[in-house]
């Protein structure tokens, strides 16, 4: 029970990604490029141009479709509970939302320094921060956190990164924008706190 009470934000995040994408799939088809971005996606053009950077954060809370959200979900409950009760409700928020940002400035900048405009959301950048944090959480108390070990968070680090290369529509700037992000913000962190 103690458990369950300190993992309460991850719980939160998990219900928020589900609820605004319930709301979507009702008011909408979540799979419609043009939907997800009239509610919020990332798009460089709407983002610098149009000086909408509430985008960087509403992103992180919009799928493209029901395995998109299910994946980030699972990866968020497992990755999520086991940080949370290392690092606490407010270290574990800002580690998610930095990394989510984080991300999405990654991909900002790799996209224009391909020269393309790409509609990107997902949670999965906040994701990767979360493992980035755990790695460098597990390093800092040599070897573990939680349940999670360094060497299956790394197999699980590299097995999903070379799942977005290899698979289709996958923002692989973002992932490892999130990465390094919740790295960096929980070696600071780790060393404040």
């Amino acid at each position: 029970m103690e458990k369950e009470q300190k993992a309460r934000i991850t719980i939160a995040l998990i219900a928020a990604n589900v609820i605004v994408f319930i709301i979507l799939m009702i008011l909408g088809k979540t799979e419609d490029t043009m939907f997800i971005l009239e509610h919020g996606a990332m798009y460089e053009p709407y983002l610098i141009q149009g000086h909408e950077y509430y985008r960087l954060v509403t992103s992180m809370f919009l799928h493209f479709g029901i395995n998109h959200l299910m994946n980030n979900m699972v990866m968020l409950g497992a990755l999520g509970w086991n940080l949370e009760i290392e690092t606490g409700k407010v270290r574990f928020l800002l580690i998610y939302i930095l990394s989510g940002i984080g991300g999405n400035i990654c991909s900002l900048l790799v996209n224009e320094y391909k020269g393309i405009a790409v509609v990107s959301a997902g949670a999965s950048g906040a994701v990767f921060g979360l493992m980035g944090a755990l790695v460098c959480a597990a390093i800092q108390r040599h070897g573990s956190v939680g349940r999670l070990n360094k060497r299956g968070l790394i197999f699980m680090i590299v097995l999903s990164l070379y799942l977005g290369m290899t698979g289709g529509g996958v923002d692989n700037a973002a992932h490892i924008g999130g990465l390094i992000c919740g790295f960096l913000i929980q070696a600071i962190l780790g060393a404040l706190w």
